[in-house]
């Protein structure tokens, strides 16, 4: 017999008589028991405090046992139930372990026939509770493993982005400035943190579908040909089929990867999204990318200084940039020029963990400061 001296059991018949054996019997066992006399009298209790056993009468009036067997496996489902029934009953009982009922017990019974089937059920209650919080606790490692199998991939994903930048001295930290510039317009911006972690890690990968275009494209030091700018213009959609397998929780992020080259004005690639179809991180990101593209030396020219620089920030003529993420931007827009060709970022700062959505943390993106990073001063929104 298990150890019953901490649990409760609810006696249901509307014979007290009957009632009453069963409470002496289990009470001797060391149960404390509660009893009612209908159904509906025992949904109250149980209402009022759900107990692990119930022993209840087939054959009841105002409610019987088969409709307060079905309401106990719907609402409390951890609570055992045995039923009680007569001779000619069995086929009904039958029909209860159907239902849910962990045993029954037939009248006129013997006192060491209720014993056996108690203890059967409660072991069985006990087993099934063991299984199923073995379950959940398997299922939380799994979920834990695979949560940190995708931040080791993304942050292989992270220095492999650094990596090929750091072939190309004009590329080189590029994704970090870009990412520090797009959490400095978020913030001006004042989204929300969850937002902000999304724009982070999206600005720091928006450019590893780059590993699928030829380096002598990318290297090339005077004007590319149409059919190697389409090449090259590949690379958001290699990009986001890359870190889809691993970004499912992170949309936002994947969008910016995919969406960085979108314009306002609908002739950006690879979907041509127009106006308020392009999200608010995405244009972050795109505001962010363009300043550090125009602003930093490329094979092809040199970078540009004092007004060029600040037309830049501010989306230059004819430019399709969001004005509000601009105008963020220029607000902080140094004096001086970026760093020489080939001067490294700076030393890390402190990283940011990502929270993403629901309960699942995807990696953390490591900021890393930038000699030339604007200090965002408070200014009119434009």
């Amino acid at each position: 017999m298990p150890e019953p001296n901490a649990l409760k059991c609810l006696v249901v018949d509307d014979e007290p008589r009957l009632r009453r054996v069963l409470v002496r019997l289990l009470e001797g066992q060391g149960f404390t028991c509660s009893e009612a006399g209908s159904g509906t009298e025992a949904l109250e209790i149980m209402q009022r405090e759900a107990v692990p056993l119930v022993i209840s009468d087939l054959r009841m009036p105002q409610m019987d046992g088969e409709a307060l067997l079905s309401e106990i496996a719907t609402r409390w489902p951890d609570s055992a139930v045995i039923v009680v029934t007569g001779v000619a009953e069995v086929e009904s009982a039958v029909a209860c372990l159907q239902l849910g009922a962990f045993d029954y017990i037939a009248k006129p019974f013997h006192p060491e026939e209720v014993r056996a089937r108690v203890t059967q059920a409660l072991d069985k209650r006990r087993l099934l509770l063991e299984n199923r919080m073995y379950q959940q606790e398997l299922e939380r490692r799994v979920q834990e493993q695979a949560r940190r199998i995708e931040e080791l991939s993304l942050e292989r994903l992270q220095a492999l982005v650094h990596f090929l930048e750091e072939k190309d001295s004009y590329t080189r930290g590029h994704s970090v400035r870009v990412t520090n510039y797009a959490v400095a317009i978020g913030r001006r911006l004042d989204l929300v943190p969850d937002v902000g972690d999304m724009i982070a890690l999206g600005a720091e990968l928006h450019d590893i579908g780059k590993i699928g275009v030829s380096e002598s494209v990318l290297h090339k030091a005077g004007k590319l040909s149409e059919a190697e700018y389409r090449h090259i213009m590949e690379h958001p959609v290699i990009g986001a089929r890359i870190l889809e397998p691993l970004m499912r929780d992170a949309p936002q992020a994947l969008a910016i990867v995919r969406s960085h080259h979108e314009r306002l004005d609908g002739k950006g690639v690879p979907d041509g999204l127009k106006g308020d179809r392009i999200p608010l991180e995405v244009r972050v990101v795109t505001v962010a990318d363009s300043f550090d593209a125009m602003t930093s030396a490329r094979p092809y020219r040199p970078p540009p200084v004092g007004a060029q620089r600040d037309q830049g920030a501010r989306g230059g003529k004819g430019r399709p940039i969001r004005p509000q993420c601009g105008g963020c931007l220029s607000c902080g827009i140094p004096r001086h020029n970026g760093p020489a060709r080939g001067q490294s970022p700076g030393p890390p700062v402190a990283p940011a963990r990502l929270r993403g959505e629901g309960p699942r943390r995807l990696t953390r993106v490591r900021l890393t400061r930038v000699p030339h990073l604007p200090t965002l001063r408070a200014c009119p929104t434009p």
